[in-house]
């Protein structure tokens, strides 16, 4: 049977570019957050996002994602709303995308939320991606049109690198990444050793 590894870390920490080397190296990778983009455009989930959260977040009939992402991370309530109607939606697509890859030993399952949204527990093994504070926030207001106050609410929203790290089984250091590509290849030998033996 396929096993699924959780592949997560905080925002900025740059787990996207480690999945990105992982699928590099052959590895599948199912990215959540484009999973989530993909079911996001399903009707069904679009009328209960409007019937949740109004109007206002829509230009005609186009969900505008960042008036939403205004909304969600400054309200944890509202957030956790959003999740009950996405996650299920995440979790089926994903089921889907797993019975397309069965003949693969093992699959990279890459969530930012992987801890908070219980999803860790469906996964056989994990590794957390981590990357100093400062590193983070910097590489956010590079890669998004956004303010270091908007990063550290986003920040606050999900759970620090200690409680990730602690159930994890891997763990990746990303503020230099030539150094985090050496790491994942330490891990897919691990994990091939571990395949090998059972």
């Amino acid at each position: 049977m396929t096993k699924v590894i959780g592949l997560t870390g905080g925002i900025g920490s740059g787990k996207t570019t480690i999945a990105n080397y992982f699928k590099e190296l052959g590895v599948p990778v199912y990215i959540a957050d484009d999973g989530a983009k993909n079911v996001m455009q399903s009707q069904s989930i679009i009328d209960s996002i409007k019937e949740t959260f109004g109007n206002a977040i829509f230009d005609d009939t186009i969900l505008n994602r960042a008036k939403l992402a205004e909304i969600v991370f400054n309200d944890k309530d509202k957030l956790n709303q959003l999740n009950s109607i996405v996650h299920p939606a995440v979790k089926r697509d994903f089921e889907a995308w797993l019975l397309e890859h069965q003949n693969y030993e093992y699959v990279i399952y890459e969530a930012a939320i992987l801890f908070e949204s219980g999803r860790y527990k469906e996964c056989d093994l994990i590794i957390t991606v981590t990357a100093p504070e400062e590193v983070r926030i910097d590489r956010v207001l590079k890669r998004d049109n956004t303010t270091k106050a908007q990063v550290l609410s986003r920040m606050k929203m999900q759970w620090n690198d200690e409680k990730r790290i602690s159930g994890s089984n891997f763990v990746i250091n990303n503020d230099n990444l030539k150094n985090a590509k050496q790491e994942v290849v330490k891990i897919l030998k691990i994990l091939n050793i571990k395949q090998n033996q059972s």
